[in-house]
């Protein structure tokens, strides 16, 4: 589990006022210029895939349970994330409703793992990633994709039995420079929107899982082993690369 100092309260994020705008003033992903695609339409297909879409929450809106306007909300969903930058979701499917609009399907960064809603497109602008991280519990292993091709391949830390880490499809949810590299998460902090089903609080937050460095008394579990509190561990040479590289929003699997 990540060490650094706690976010903004969620609950206090997810329940920030929703700005009701005109459909008419915010501007759809057609209106940037967003190629609409066939990928988009689809769950996410998997490691070897060519590319991913993302999406950026424009304005604050709602997420509903269906894709259309009367379905019930399901929650607020704002324009800025709990760790402070956008909010940029892993979209895992897309629809037209009966009256023409388009609705996107996102992953969230709440609890419980796995929760995802359906967003009115005229609130986000799409763009893909072509990167892929893909976590085997059992070998210890992290794995890197580009474009469906294996880019790098690490041996990390990954949570102990009685902490595991938790399994299933997440998304990288921010990017954070560490002040003190030689510190216990090392240099780099990439928290998922993954949340452990064992720890409910951790060091003063959410048990939320993270990609991170290592150092001072994390250097004491090689790499290689299942010691963690669920968290996802590597050198820091390792996290420095991935968070100089793959954006936020970037789909991680697993498994």
């Amino acid at each position: 589990m990540s060490k650094t100092a706690s976010p903004a309260s969620r609950t206090a994020v997810v329940l920030a006022a929703l700005v009701l705008l005109a459909i008419a003033h915010v501007p759809s992903a057609a209106a940037a210029g967003v190629a609409r695609s066939s990928a988009a339409r689809e769950p996410w297909p998997g490691p070897r895939a060519s590319s991913a879409w993302l999406a950026d929450i424009v304005y604050p809106t709602v997420g509903r349970i269906a894709p259309y306007s009367h379905a019930r909300v399901a929650i607020r969903v704002p324009s800025a994330s709990a760790w402070g930058g956008p909010e940029q979701l892993l979209v895992l499917g897309s629809r037209v409703d009966p009256g023409g609009g388009e609705w996107v399907r996102v992953r969230l960064d709440v609890r419980p793992n796995g929760e995802a809603v359906w967003l009115n497109a005229n609130y986000v602008t799409l763009h893909k990633t072509h990167w892929r991280v893909v976590v085997s519990r059992a070998q210890r292993r992290l794995r890197v994709y580009w474009k469906g091709r294996l880019r790098r391949t690490w041996r990390v830390v990954v949570g102990k039995p009685s902490t595991p880490t938790p399994s299933g499809l997440f998304a990288i949810a921010a990017e954070l420079r560490q002040p003190r590299p030689g510190g216990f998460v090392g240099s780099w902090v990439l928290p998922l929107t993954a949340h452990s089903n064992v720890l409910m609080h951790f060091a003063g937050g959410d048990g939320q899982t993270a990609l991170h460095g290592r150092g001072g008394a994390s250097l004491a579990d090689p790499l290689g082993s299942a010691r963690s509190h669920g968290c996802i561990r590597m050198d820091n040479a390792m996290i420095a690369w991935l968070a100089n590289h793959v954006p936020v929003g970037t789909p991680v699997l697993v498994r």
